[in-house]
C-alpha cells in the first residue's frame, strides 16, 4: 500500500478504476486459452481411437469463436487504457500544481537552501516517471498477477500434482525478490541523487555562461560538469546491471516450474495416474503463464525506482508551510522586540537582539558594511523568515499569527536584483494588482518615470520581454519593478539597495520614481549611498548582525562613531579616480 500511496503521491484511490478495468480486461483474455483447450480436446478425442471421428463441425466452431473474441479483446483494451492513461495524467498535473503552490506557502530560506536543479526535476522529471509509472507499469502489473492466480486455481482442478510442481518455484522467487528489494532500494536512491547532481551541474552551467565564456572554462577545463555527467552515466549502468543480475536469475528460478512440471508429468505417465490430454494442456498453457510473471517482475523492479519519486514528492509536500490566520491591520508601526535569527546553513546568527520601533508613515534607513544583516532584518518583515528569537510586531499584533498572504498584501518591495517574466511589459507591472486595467498601469508606469521608454518600443505595452528581463537595461527593470509597486499601492515599502548598481542618469530617474513612491508610507530602505538617505527619519547602523547605532543623519555625525567612520569613507572615495 505504500508503494501505492508513494506513486500516486498520497492519492491510491486514482489507481483503481485502472487496476479494476486492466484486470477485467486480462480476465477477457484468458478465455483464448478455454477455446484453444477445448480445440485441443477435439482433436485429441477424435484421434484417441480408431473407432473416434474428428469433429470438424465443432472445431470450426472454436475457429470462429476465436475470430470473432478478437473483437472482443480489442474492445476490452479501450477502457483501460483510457482510464490508465486519463489518471496518470491527472496525478501529474494537479500533483505540479499542489506542490507548486506548496513551494510558493514553504519559508523563502526552505527555498534557498535547496538547489534549483533539484526542485526543477522534482516537479519535471519526477512526475514524469509517476506519469510513466501510473500509465504504463502499475496496472499492466496488476493484470499480469491475475492470469498466473487464476491459471493456478484452474490447473488445480484438472490436477493439483501438476499445478504444485509448475508453481513450486514461485515462493522462491517471491523470497528472493523481497530479500533483494533492499538492494535495489539503496541502487535507486544513490542514481536519484547522482541524477539530481548533473541536473544541478547543468543549471549552474547554463546561469553561469557568461562566467564560462569569459574566462574561457570550457571542453575538458570545466571539469565538475563533465565529472557528473560521467558519474551519472556509471551509476545508470551499474544500476542497470545489479538490476537484471538481480530480476534475471529469479525469473530463471521461477521458470524451472515448467522444467519440474514436464518431469513430473511424464512420471505421471508412466504411471499412468496422468491422461495425456491433460498433461497437453498443462504443456500448454505452461509454456505461456510465465510471460506475465516476467513482465511483472521486470515493472515491478521499475516500479520500486518509480516510487522513489513519488517519496521525495512527498517528503516535499511535507514540509511545514508558514502559518497564520490573523489578519493584518491596515497600519501600523513596525516593532522588533529582542529578535535573533540565523540561516541554517549558518551556524553564526545573522541578526543579534534587534530591537527597533519603525513608526508608521516614516523612513527608517539599515547601513553597515556587507554582510551586517541589514537585507536579512529587511526580508523578516514581509515573513521570508520567521525569526528564532524573539517577535515581531506590526501595529501591536505579532507577525508570526498573521496569515501569510494577507501581510504580503500590506508590503511593496523594490530589490537590487529585478526579475522580469517572460511576458509582456504591461503584464510584468501587473504582477503588482490582479486584474488592473491599461489605464492604472499606465498610471503608475507614469508615476515610475517608465512610460516614456516603454512607448518608444516597437509593441508598447504589448512588447514581449525576454526570461529574467533580459532585453531591458538595468534601470529600465528597476522602474518596471517600482511600477509594480505604484500599482500594488501597500501602504508598506521595503527597499533593498533599488540604486546601487545603476548609472548616474538611471539612477536619477529611479531616486525620483522612488521618492514620489514612498510619500505617505512606512518604508524601510537598505542604502549604501549614504547620501540618499540623509533626510531619512531614523538611520539604524547594523554591524556583524547587532545594531550598534540609531539616530539622524546629523546625530549621528556628532557622536563619532560607526556611521561617521562609513560616512567619512564615503566622502573620500568620492574623489578618488582611475590612475593614468
Amino acid at each position: 500500500m505504500k508503494l501505492i500511496t508513494n506513486l500516486t503521491v498520497g492519492h491510491p484511490r486514482k489507481l483503481l478504476k485502472p487496476f479494476l478495468l486492466t484486470v477485467l480486461s486480462n480476465l477477457l483474455n484468458i478465455v483464448p486459452f478455454g477455446l484453444v483447450l477445448r480445440g485441443v480436446y477435439l482433436i485429441f478425442e477424435g484421434l484417441s481411437s480408431p473407432e473416434a471421428t474428428l469433429d470438424i463441425r465443432g472445431l470450426w466452431w472454436v475457429c470462429a469463436a476465436l475470430g470473432a473474441y478478437m473483437i472482443v479483446i480489442f474492445l476490452g483494451e479501450i477502457p483501460p487504457y483510457r482510464a490508465s492513461y486519463r489518471g496518470a495524467y491527472e496525478v501529474a498535473a494537479e500533483g505540479r500544481i499542489h506542490l507548486a503552490e506548496h513551494l510558493r506557502k514553504l519559508p523563502l530560506g526552505f527555498l534557498l537552501g535547496r538547489d534549483p536543479g533539484d526542485l526543477a526535476n522534482m516537479m519535471m522529471g519526477d512526475f514524469a516517471l509517476l506519469e510513466q509509472g501510473i500509465s504504463h507499469i502499475a496496472p499492466q502489473l496488476a493484470g499480469a498477477l491475475v492470469a498466473p492466480i487464476i491459471a493456478l486455481l484452474g490447473l488445480s482442478f484438472l490436477d493439483w500434482r501438476m499445478a504444485l510442481a509448475l508453481f513450486m518455484p514461485l515462493p522462491v522467487g517471491v523470497f528472493l525478490l523481497g530479500i533483494t528489494a533492499g538492494i535495489m532500494r539503496i541502487k535507486g536512491l544513490r542514481h536519484m541523487r547522482i541524477k539530481i547532481d548533473a541536473a544541478n551541474r547543468l543549471q549552474e552551467y547554463l546561469n553561469g555562461i557568461r562566467v564560462v565564456k569569459a574566462y574561457n572554462l570550457v571542453g575538458p577545463r570545466f571539469a565538475r560538469l563533465e565529472k557528473a555527467f560521467r558519474d551519472f552515466m556509471k551509476e545508470s549502468i551499474r544500476l542497470e546491471a545489479i538490476g537484471g543480475s538481480i530480476i534475471l536469475p529469479i525469473i530463471a528460478c521461477i521458470r524451472t516450474g515448467l522444467t519440474i512440471m514436464i518431469v513430473t508429468g511424464s512420471y505421471l505417465l508412466l504411471e499412468g495416474t496422468l491422461s495425456p490430454f491433460v498433461f497437453l494442456a498443462f504443456l500448454l498453457v505452461g509454456s505461456r503463464i510465465f510471460d506475465p510473471l516476467t513482465a511483472a517482475l521486470i515493472n515491478f523492479a521499475l516500479l520500486r525506482y518509480f516510487e522513489l519519486a513519488g517519496e521525495r514528492i512527498l517528503a516535499l509536500q511535507s514540509e511545514p508551510v508558514m502559518r497564520g490566520n490573523a489578519n493584518p491591520p491596515e497600519e501600523g508601526d513596525i516593532t522588533f522586540e529582542k529578535v535573533t535569527f540565523h540561516y541554517h546553513s549558518k551556524e553564526e546568527p545573522a541578526l543579534r537582539n534587534i530591537s527597533l520601533q519603525v513608526p508608521r508613515g516614516s523612513l527608517t534607513a539599515l547601513v553597515g558594511p556587507s554582510g551586517s544583516g541589514k537585507s536579512t532584518l529587511l526580508k523578516l518583515i514581509p515573513r521570508f523568515y520567521d525569526p528564532q528569537e524573539g517577535q515581531i510586531l506590526l501595529g501591536g499584533k505579532k507577525l508570526a499569527h498573521m496569515e501569510p498572504e494577507g501581510l504580503l498584501r500590506k508590503v511593496s518591495m523594490v530589490f537590487q536584483e529585478v526579475y522580469l517574466f517572460q511576458d509582456t511589459l504591461g503584464n510584468n507591472i501587473r504582477f503588482g494588482k490582479e486584474g488592473a486595467s491599461q489605464k492604472e498601469v499606465e498610471e503608475a508606469a507614469r508615476k515610475a518615470c517608465c512610460h516614456d521608454f516603454i512607448m518608444k518600443l516597437p509593441q508598447g505595452y504589448d512588447t514581449p520581454v525576454g526570461e529574467g528581463g533580459c532585453t531591458l537595461s538595468g534601470g529600465e527593470k528597476q522602474r518596471i519593478s517600482i511600477a509594480r509597486a505604484f500599482l500594488k499601492n501597500a501602504p508598506i515599502v521595503l527597499l533593498d539597495e533599488a540604486t546601487a548598481s545603476l548609472d548616474p542618469e538611471n539612477e536619477l530617474e529611479v531616486q525620483r520614481a522612488i521618492d514620489t513612491l514612498i510619500e505617505g508610507r512606512t518604508v524601510v530602505v537598505v542604502a549604501h549611498r549614504l547620501k540618499t538617505i540623509r533626510r531619512a527619519d531614523t538611520i539604524v547602523v547594523l554591524e556583524n548582525g547587532e545594531m550598534v547605532e540609531q539616530g539622524t543623519h546629523e546625530e549621528l555625525l556628532k557622536r563619532d562613531g560607526r556611521y561617521k567612520d562609513l560616512w567619512n569613507i564615503q566622502q573620500q572615495s568620492a574623489g578618488w579616480s582611475l590612475a593614468s
